[in-house]
């Protein structure tokens, strides 16, 4: 009796041990029955089943995972042949369907790394070297993301982000490549030069044409103020020599006497001379 106690208790520890399974919160399980799939527990917690043989579990990962994918050479739409090294981002979202197609992680990386190689080969031969390696890159990768993406749900598998770790150049065109991009820039520099000297050209036409408007402008005034000076200098001779002619005579002759005579001017008057007179009498 004891012994057939101990038997009944064996089994059912045997039982418990088949048959009740715990399932982490980073995994999902798929119940087998006979080899095929009955249901997907994707919930953590402790979870029950049919003792093995009858109904087995597979275990799925149920975290994002990454997947860095060989570096490969991709052309260009400039016709530049580039090693791109690229990874992606995925979760198994359907494991009855992986379970039914892939099977198995290993399978799944090698039907999703040909999708994403095929993606990004189409989308990055549709834009020239300069967008690829800087300008527009982001936008690249998002249209490769979602059609990989597409691509991948028939496996039971999302694509999260495909990402460009680096971009090189293969070794026998680096020289090449490097010489080419730098005759562009000195292109692009000399047509900036250029450019740049027009404008400057442009510039000084402007100032100079400014420059003789305004010396023209100032002459002018400069005449006019000088003309009314004139103006109103003989105004006051005028004045001046009506109010006293004699005088003013005099004075304008001494004016001229100062202009012609210094201290080294021997002069020779004839005795009937005004400046003979004057200074005879001084």
């Amino acid at each position: 009796m004891k012994k057939f106690m101990l038997i009944i208790g064996v089994l059912i520890v045997f039982l418990g041990f088949t048959s009740i399974f715990v399932v982490d919160e980073r995994e999902q399980v798929v119940i087998l029955q006979f080899g095929k799939p009955v249901r997907t527990i994707s919930e953590p917690g402790l979870n029950m089943k049919v003792p093995f043989p009858i109904q087995d579990k597979v275990v799925f990962d149920d975290r994002l995972l990454e997947y860095d994918s060989p570096p490969e050479e991709i052309l260009s739409k400039d016709k530049k042949s580039l090693i791109v090294d690229n990874y992606v981002r995925w979760k198994i979202v359907d494991p009855l369907q992986f379970l039914k197609t892939v099977q198995a992680i290993p399978t799944a990386l090698s039907r999703m790394d040909d999708i994403v190689y095929s993606e990004l080969r189409r989308e990055l031969g549709t834009h020239d070297m300069d967008e690829i390696i800087t300008d527009n890159r982001e936008a690249i990768m998002e249209v490769v993301t979602q059609a990989s993406n597409a691509a991948t749900m028939d496996y039971g598998i999302s694509v999260i982000d495909v990402r460009i770790r680096r971009v090189d150049l293969p070794t026998e065109n680096e020289e090449s490549i490097y010489a080419r991009m730098e005759a562009e820039r000195k292109r692009q520099a000399n047509k900036f030069r250029s450019e740049g000297e027009e404008e400057a050209q442009k510039i000084r036409a402007a100032t100079d044409k400014d420059k003789t408007i305004i010396l023209a402008d100032a002459y002018k005034e400069a005449e006019r103020v000088r003309g009314e000076g004139d103006a109103k200098a003989v105004e006051v001779y005028a004045d001046a020599y009506s109010a006293d002619p004699k005088f003013y005579e005099f004075v304008r002759t001494l004016d001229a006497y100062k202009k012609v005579i210094d201290d080294k001017t021997t002069l020779v008057l004839p005795s009937d001379s005004r400046l003979f007179k004057l200074l005879m009498d001084k």
